[in-house]
This record gives C-alpha cells, structure tokens and sequence, in this order.
C-alpha cells in the first residue's frame, strides 16, 4: 500500500489539526514513524545542542505545537508527511502514554496487556477507560493524564516486559496516521472517551521519586544529594534518575553549577558524557532554564 500519495498527507493534516484543537502539541511523522522533518544541524561537523533555540524547524518533539497556523506551517514544510505524532508531558493535559506490544515469538499478543492487569493487582489501582489507539501489529496505547509538576520519563521494558512509557520527550502516533506497516486507529469503545488521570499507584511506578519538601541548609548539601542519587542508579534507570536529578537543580538554581557533577556521576555509573550533557539539557529546556 503506497503511504505517500497527496490523500494520505491531507488526512494526517486533517488529523493534526484535530488533535492540535484539543490542546494536544503534534509533529508530522513520515511514513516511519520518525520526525518528517530532518533537523538542521545535521551537517554541520560536531553535534549540536539545540532544542529550537535556533528558531529553525527540524527538532523533533521539539517543534510540537497545539497553534493551527503553526501546524500548518509544519506540515507544509514536510508534504512527505503521512501521519502526525502527539508530544507527551506538555500542558494541558501532560500526556503519559502506556505502550503495550504485542509481544515476540515467544509470547502471545495479550501478554503485556496482562503483565499491566497484574501491577494492576499488585499495587491495587484499576487501569481506567480511556482514549486507546490500535496499532498496525494490534497494540496499544493507552492515553492517560499527569498532574502538573510530575516529570514522567521515557522507558522501554522497565515496568514490565512489552509495556513501554511515553512521557517528557517523547511522543505518540496519533489516531489516523499511516505508517509503512499501516494505519493508527482508534479503538471503537474509546472514541468518545477523554484521556482519564494516571492512578497514583501506576504515576509512582513510572515516575522518579518526589523530591522531599523540607528546609536545606544550603544549597551545597542539597545539590551533593542529587549527584548521589545519580551514582546509586542500577542498569535500565541511569537515564531516568539523571534526567530527574538535573530537573531538580535547575528548579532549584544550581542547575548550571551542578551540571558538570551531575555528568561526571552520569559518566561513572555507565552513560558517556554526551549522553549524560543530552539529558541534561532536555531537563533545563523543559523547566524553562
């Protein structure tokens, strides 16, 4: 099935601009599932840190918009585009998005739907009714809200295996796009749902740690805590725990003094160092540092 026909475009516009009036921030996709808009400082000689700063198009989840105009102007910068992606973590609605596979050989298509009803019943929270997207392969995503102030990380595999997690950063297919594997539709029973809250049991399973609310005597202590809370990380949370670290100390002031501990503790437990200046880079863009 051709995805690049002049039809198909139009209807992953149409589709965006749908979203984009209910608050949802979106991006064109092409036909992998990827970003259609290829980013501007590809060429140049060494990487660059840019998150838009540069006001040009091309950064990923980063260019996301809820502005019709705006949308427009994406789109018709990138008319290759056939489907659209939904940036999660963004007001007003703080997007998490719950992903669940549809397994591999080994294990049947409802095996991560059940691994979810189980943290279910081990932490006691009912997985709501809400906005549920069918994927091409026949997977889910499941929409669910955040409060505000809660930064909820990407993850593949952490809750459980074939459950991935949407969240700062990151983003979702959107219903109506098509992709070279096939079309993202809306699950029949969910259309006329709104995206429900996250049960507070499910938001501390994927979220870091709250950051206790009492006097420090200085800002010293505090930001030393943060550097150990990145060094006592374990495999598959290196990038969660810095990421929520480096919030944190730009929340607080000392993001810019404490980055370069927060790299060398990133460094030491694993991550390279460009890795580790990325995620803490995401962490300052998005508490507006």
């Amino acid at each position: 099935m051709a995805v690049t026909d002049r039809h198909t475009a139009t209807l992953a516009l149409a589709h965006a601009l749908s979203a984009a009036e209910r608050g949802l921030p979106v991006i064109p996709l092409s036909p992998t599932k990827l970003p259609a808009l290829p980013s501007p400082h590809r060429l140049a000689p060494e990487p660059v840190r840019c998150r838009g700063e540069c006001g040009l198009l091309g950064h990923g989840v980063h260019d996301a918009t809820a502005d019709p105009a705006a949308v427009r102007v994406l789109f018709s910068a990138a008319p290759w585009a056939t489907g659209y992606g939904i940036a999660c973590g963004h007001p007003p609605h703080h997007l998490i998005g719950i992903d669940l596979d549809t397994g591999t050989a080994t294990a049947g298509p409802t095996d991560s739907a059940a691994a979810l009803r189980q943290l279910a019943l081990r932490h006691l929270f009912t997985v709501p009714e809400t906005v549920t997207v069918i994927t091409p392969s026949g997977g889910r995503h499941l929409w669910l809200t955040g409060p505000p102030g809660v930064v909820v990380p990407n993850s593949a595999g952490r809750l459980a295996h074939g459950i991935d997690i949407r969240g700062a950063g990151g983003y979702l297919v959107g219903p109506g796009s098509v992709s070279a594997r096939g079309a993202y539709r809306l699950a029949p029973d969910s259309a006329a749902l709104p995206p429900a809250p996250c049960p507070e049991a499910l938001l501390r399973l994927i979220a870091p740690p709250a950051r206790r609310r009492h006097p420090a005597p200085s800002r010293v202590p505090r930001g030393k805590g943060l550097v150990r809370f990145v060094l006592a990380a374990r495999r598959g949370e290196r990038n969660a725990r810095l990421f929520w670290a480096a919030c944190r100390a730009y929340e607080n002031g000392i993001g810019e003094t404490l980055a370069d501990a927060l790299t060398d503790a990133a460094v030491r437990i694993g991550l390279t160092e460009r890795e580790a200046r990325a995620t803490i880079a995401s962490a300052a863009r998005l508490t507006g540092r």
